[in-house]
């Protein structure tokens, strides 16, 4: 059945594909993405498979590419997004492309490699010029202690070189900023203060070969005596990574050599231009078509991956495999395959057959964008069983819904819906945006829920009459307000009495505004959204109790309808659909304009009515009151319905088993009289769940039982027992989990509340000049809090509240969630993973 009602029909279909057709067909079908491919081949390791070769080559071409896209990011190139029309290229195109890349790479790799040897000499050559420079003030001071002697120098260069006054040696060079405190400690320890230190430091930073970034340094230079110290002091300058450069102790040499050295920098720049030039070049012409490189290298590399899952036939001249497909699409599947063999041209075309099989079959509920969101929601639970009824389609209504009692005011579901109704309108240019930011991905996945989320508050706020904790007067109150100031006053508080203040007919829609000014607002909310809590837990429970019957006719369990759902459905309907029936009764007869006997205050108490009935006992009549039942025969009702509600435990705890039991009774007997094996006891076992075969294969089976072992009566009471004595507990907790409708709703609207008369209230009456600035502020402040705490938080509250209510509470009536999930062959979920985990 091809509808979200239900799964998707899936068949287990036999590819016979020619070798020529194999690579065009399977890329056909990756494109359409509706095949999900068995590996026929799992005692094969992966290094053994026929297209291993194939697969690491498309590995290397992923590196390449890889590799590529790294040296654009470096230099700040805009990759363009591919082309969402690309192909899967054809062999020869493939080795086209193959041979480009490996082009690309190596002229890449050869202008890296020249550019960082070009860098490492215009590093050098730059580090010898701002020696030459920095240190020319040094030795000048030098010679100008000299004591007038013009030609001498007091210096000793390296090479040993004396003056006449004196035998100072010195090593000149550069290190980075950071390590010259240390640098210079190291020195005066290793020499006891012999080590006269200058430094300088470079203003402007230098830029590493290798990893690009900028380094301040700092030149130095180290005077000394003696061949000892000389040779320390350069121990600690390579301890240090110091660059160390020879310096010519005479001025000409030095200023021939400055000379020399820019002149070389001059040339080494304009290579380095040059050098640059090309490799942008380089670059450039990858750049518009990397992306469409990589999703190509990625489809191929699919394709090669699927087709080690088929197995070759005894001649070599066919590969078989295997899939699962939904029967809606096989005519597509086979439309795929002749385009694949018409492709290539090949003569004998590719086909496929469906087989017969037990195996149970994946689950594929087909979404949209609308609706993927929801079944995202149910599979989170688990993935329903194949053929099981889809609760995600009640869910688009159910759980918005829900989260709209929790979250029911006006004011607050604008805003969501706002936020709901931006991210749906912009969800095109939004898709675009890539982002690791697991929090807006989730956001943004269910927008559509945001949405109705929002639309049901807004209602749900209308139906409380709460707009941002204030009640409008749409309609006109139904109520007179009997006070005056001198009453006012004595009352101190304004509590509604209907005997005194209700015109006697209702308000319009909703709740009357006049209850957001009385005192006694609480005690009638908290009795209003209690019973209204109750009753729509009751009515959810129900429905999920009546979807059973659907999965029972699909199932060909037919009689389980009569052993299973009409018991469970009495035992809820004769207790917990009576009390909501009795909450509905109490509304309805007891007013203030009724005669005594329907007066409010002979009103009986919903709770202890149920507890008494539970009890079979009485409750005292109420003074001035004719009884304490709301209708005749009350007393015997309740008797009857306690009476069925406890007959129904053990046609659910014994009639299953019963049944099981003499059906396989019945099997037994008929296999001694035709003497073949019997297949009723295996079917047995799979009704139970006791078949281990599914579960081997991750197919929701319980497992415990091989195929060949025969039903047993105990373990299906056991079995039954734990499901009965479940359902009957599961029915009075559940009952009083849907009470978190009106916790939930009562915190949210107190919260909103207290923001009013604690925060805003307080701005607004601010008077005089200041009042203006005190309500810009304090309203910044009430609507920072009311978004973060009253939207964001409690919105979180409610939103999960309401899943554990369909979870648990719902779900649990009708749903197994034991299938696992169709996983198709799909270049789109390839893609999409891929870029995930690059993002990631």
């Amino acid at each position: 059945m091809g509808s979200f009602f239900r799964s998707e029909e899936m068949v287990l279909c036999q590819l016979f594909l020619q070798p020529e057709a194999a690579y065009t067909s399977i890329a056909q079908l990756g494109e359409m993405g509706v095949v999900q491919f068995r590996d026929l081949n799992t005692e094969v390791s992966s290094f053994q498979r026929k297209f291993v070769s194939e697969v690491r080559r498309h590995d290397e071409l992923e590196r390449k590419l890889r590799y590529i896209e790294t040296e654009m990011v470096k230099d700040g190139f805009e990759i363009p997004e591919a082309p969402s029309d690309t192909k899967v290229p054809n062999p020869r195109e493939s080795a086209d492309l193959e041979n480009h890349l490996e082009k690309t790479e190596s002229e890449l790799l050869e202008v890296s490699q020249n550019a960082v040897n070009l860098k490492n000499n215009f590093l050098e050559l730059t580090e010898l010029r701002h020696v030459l420079e920095k240190t020319k003030g040094f030795f000048d001071e030098q010679e100008s202690s000299a004591h007038g002697e013009s030609g001498k120098s007091l210096i000793h260069d390296e090479a040993g070189q004396q003056s006449t006054r004196a035998r100072l040696g010195f090593v000149a060079g550069v290190i980075e900023r950071e390590r010259v405190p240390a640098f210079e400690r190291m020195l005066w320890r290793i020499s006891r203060g012999n080590v006269f230190l200058r430094q300088a430091e470079l203003n402007d930073p230098l830029e590493d070969p290798t990893t690009g970034h900028q380094i301040y340094k700092t030149v130095f230079v180290a005077f000394f005596q003696g061949e000892q110290l000389k040779s320390r002091v350069r121990k600690v300058c390579a301890g240090f990574h110091a660059s160390v450069y020879p310096c010519p102790h005479l001025p000409e040499e030095r200023a021939a050599t400055l000379e020399g050295v820019r002149t070389r920098l001059a040339d080494l720049n304009m290579v380095l231009n040059q050098t640059q030039d090309h490799r942008l070049r380089v670059l450039t012409s990858a750049a518009k078509d990397l992306q469409m490189w990589t999703v190509m290298v990625r489809k191929m590399k699919a394709i090669y991956h699927a087709l080690n899952m088929f197995n070759m036939d005894v001649t070599q001249k066919c590969l078989i495999g295997e899939c699962w497909a939904p029967l809606a699409d096989l005519q597509r599947v086979r439309q795929a395959l002749a385009d694949g063999s018409k492709e290539v041209g090949s003569s004998i075309p590719s086909f496929l057959q469906v087989i017969d099989t037990k195996e149970v079959p994946p689950t594929y509920n087909r979404t949209n964008k609308f609706t993927k969101a929801f079944q995202k929601l149910i599979d989170s639970y688990g993935v329903s069983s194949y053929g099981e009824v889809n609760p995600a389609l009640y869910t688009i209504i159910t759980f918005p819904f829900l989260f709209a009692v929790m979250f029911g005011d006006a004011g607050h579901g604008l805003i969501v819906t706002l936020f709901g109704l931006w991210m749906v309108l912009k969800e095109k240019s939004l898709m675009k945006i890539k982002t690791s930011s697991e929090f807006w991905n989730i956001l943004f996945g269910g927008r559509y829920i945001i949405l109705l989320m929002g639309l049901f508050s807004i209602y749900t706020g209308f139906i409380y009459n709460d707009v941002l904790s204030r009640g409008m007067n749409i309609f006109g109150s139904r109520w007179i307000n009997p006070y005056n100031a001198t009453t006012l006053s004595d009352n101190e508080n304004l509590e509604i009495n209907p005997y005194e203040g209700y015109l006697g007919t209702p308000y319009y829609f909703g709740i009357d505004p006049a209850w957001m000014l009385a005192e006694n607002k609480i005690i009638f909310l908290n009795s209003y959204k209690m019973k209204m809590s109750i009753i729509f837990g009751v009515v959810h429970m129900i429905f999920g109790v009546c979807l059973s019957v659907v999965n029972h006719r699909h199932f060909g369990n037919k009689i389980y309808i009569l052993l299973e759902f009409v018991p469970q459905l009495l035992f809820l309907v004769l207790l917990f659909a009576y009390m909501a029936f009795m909450m509905l009764i109490k509304w309805w007869l007891y007013g203030p304009f009724d005669e005594q006997r329907w007066s409010p205050g002979c009103a009986p108490s919903i709770l202890i009515t149920f507890i008494n009935m539970l009890l079979q006992s009485k409750s005292e009549v109420l003074k001035g009151c004719e009884t304490e039942f709301m209708f005749p025969y009350q007393y015997w009702v309740q008797i009857a319905c306690v009476l069925l509600a406890v007959l129904c435990v053990p046609v659910m705890l014994f009639g299953k088993p019963i049944y099981l039991s003499i059906k396989n009774k019945r099997a037994l007997k008929r296999e001694s009289l035709h003497g073949h094996e019997n297949p009723q006891g295996i079917e047995l076992s799979e009704e139970l769940g006791l078949n281990p075969e599914p579960a081997k294969k991750g197919m929701g089976g319980h497992g415990g039982h091989d195929d060949d072992e025969e039903f047993s009566f105990g373990e299906a009471m056991v079995h039954q027992s734990i499901h009965t004595i479940e359902y009957v507990l599961s029915t009075v907790s559940h009952t009083a989990s849907y009470l978190r409708l009106w916790a939930l709703s009562l915190a949210h609207s107190q919260l909103s509340e207290v923001l009013w008369t604690k925060v805003l209230k307080i701005g607004l009456s601010i008077k005089g000049p200041a009042g203006p600035v005190a309500i810009f502020l304090i309203f910044g402040a009430w609507a920072c809090l009311t978004i973060s705490i009253l939207v964001l938080m409690e919105g979180l509250s409610a939103f999960l509240h309401t899943l554990r209510l369909h979870w648990v509470e719902f779900m649990n009536k009708f749903y197994q969630g034991e299938g696992y999930a169709f996983a198709p062959f799909s270049f789109k979920k390839i893609l999409k993973h891929e870029s995930s985990e690059e993002d990631a």
